[in-house]
């Protein structure tokens, strides 16, 4: 083994834990009698210079290299999802330090550093092992910074309802590893394909097909395993929850697709039609489709902006798993630029909502009221977030729409045995325009309380925005940058 390919190959992610002891460091010893601004302004500048470093050493060493045989594979594809992590991460920070939510700043800040070196290892893994340590440490990262709000009775009973669904889609996901393993005599995902090759569908497979989808069915809040995320996502502090709904999708859909594609190949079966076969696609087809009707309807009904992202996420959780189940190079393609473009939209709009709860005390939709009037820039980028998520031209969330449903309904062009899927989906994509306008009713048409003062958003806060806003403006009209790429 040579430990200095190891080391080159695991540099970002060295120079992301050597950040994390930097800003426990300065945080606890020369900023501890600063107020909580000046300590998240520190804090958040070390955090960046560390993202920065670490994606300095990822375009370093670009090329690919497996030296630990599988534990950590770099290609240009992971560097790639690497650097897309580290300036999700980034942005979280920016949009952080205008929250007010914890006095435990350092702590803070390195658990969302600890969330994304766990995020970088999960999208360099091909060994079930290495799987499965780096989604743990991400996902006890998360847990951990959804109960960051102390004074928030919510945030204690959404981080034990996330721990806990989250401990029982790991055992689900051990279990279904386990018989991999046993069946294929290796943790190697290519290597698992070619032991089980040419083998029938035999009973244990099955069951580590249904127990895989299960275990990364929690971790991407799909339909039934969902029911962790709305509470989650309205209890922590509103950070936190847009870096769940935006970091940790980036790297679970693309290791779902990865074990799901690499790992059972051979295993697909059929979901078409009237022409289902046995495999792991009938059954990404019914949760696609469950998470699809379900999210949307449920979103519907809800009060809380917080709540209603959080069943848009289920909603769009169930257009990803398309690009999962269509299992073509285009497909796969369409849905990391879905993906991508997704997590940059839902984090821009929990920024939004980050300045929005702040000043008014609350993340009700009645709290946007007359938004455009006390906060004009912040409710353009609102409008940016919100009609891209609901898929309008021509921003980058319907150049998303129109790249996945293409690659899903073009998967078996000869009988189509996929477009009701796709039908499934635009309708349900008509259903979400209903909710997403009743928040930019209250920001464009309402009018707030005669006292209603101007809403004041921190520049950092607004940069951020402005930004994730322009990106989204640009990948739609130029999807080609990101493409070019995937």
């Amino acid at each position: 083994m040579n430990y200095l390919e190891v080391f080159r190959a695991a540099a970002p992610e060295t120079a992301l834990a050597i950040t994390v002891l930097l800003v426990l460091a300065v945080d606890m010893i020369a900023m501890r009698g600063e107020s909580i601004q000046r300590r998240f302004q520190a804090g958040a500048l070390i955090s960046i210079i560390g993202c920065l470093m670490a994606a300095f050493f990822t375009f370093l060493h670009y090329g690919y290299t497996d030296p630990l045989h599988g534990l950590l594979v770099v290609d240009s594809l992971t560097n790639f999802l690497k650097l897309v992590l580290l300036a999700l991460t980034v942005f979280t920070v920016l949009i952080s330090t205008s929250g007010k939510f914890t006095e435990h700043v350092g702590e803070y800040l390195s658990l969302v550093l600890l969330a994304t070196i766990g995020l970088m290892l999960l999208v360099s893994a091909e060994d079930l092992l290495m799987i499965f340590i780096s989604l743990e440490l991400a996902s006890l990262s998360l847990y951990i910074l959804t109960a960051f709000n102390k004074r928030n009775a919510r945030s204690s009973e959404a981080a034990l309802k996330y721990f806990l669904f989250g401990g029982m889609s790991a055992a689900f996901l051990l279990f279904g590893f386990s018989l991999l393993y046993g069946l294929s005599g290796s943790t190697n995902l290519p290597q698992i394909a070619a032991n089980l090759a040419g083998r029938e569908l035999d009973p244990l497979l099955l069951v580590a097909i249904v127990t895989t989808v299960i275990g990364f069915g929690f971790k991407v809040a799909a339909v039934p395993f969902h029911l962790w995320a709305p509470d989650a996502y309205e209890g922590a502090p509103t950070p936190s929850a847009a870096f769940i709904a935006s970091g940790s999708k980036v790297a679970s859909f693309y290791i779902l697709a990865k074990i799901l594609t690499l790992g059972f190949a051979g295993a697909e079966g059929s979901a078409v039609w009237h022409g289902y076969g046995s495999g792991w696609t009938p059954v990404m087809a019914v949760v696609a489709a469950l998470s699809m009707v379900l999210g949307n309807l449920t979103a519907i009904v809800q009060s809380s902006v917080k709540r209603l992202l959080a069943y848009s996420a289920i909603a769009h959780a169930g257009y990803m798993l398309l690009g999962v189940l269509a299992n073509t190079p285009f497909s796969r393609t369409a849905l990391l630029f879905y993906v991508i473009t997704y997590a940059l939209t839902v984090l821009g709009a929990f920024g939004v909502v980050t300045v929005v709860e702040e000043a008014t005390g609350g993340d009700a939709i009645q709290n946007f009221a007359g938004l455009s009037r006390r906060a004009p820039g912040l409710s353009l980028c609102l409008l940016v977030f919100l009609l891209s998520l609901a898929g309008i031209p021509p921003l980058a969330g319907f150049i998303g729409k129109f790249f996945l449903f293409s690659a899903v309904a073009g998967a078996d062009s000869n009988h189509l045995g996929l477009l009701w899927l796709v039908i499934l989906a635009i309708l349900m994509s008509a259903v979400s325009f209903y909710y997403y306008l009743r928040v930019l009713k209250q920001a464009y048409v309402l009018d707030a309380a005669e006292n209603a003062p101007a809403i004041k958003v921190p520049w950092v806060t607004m940069f951020a925005l402005v930004l994730l806003a322009g990106l989204v403006i640009l990948l739609g009209c130029a999807p080609g940058l990101l493409t070019r790429f995937l």
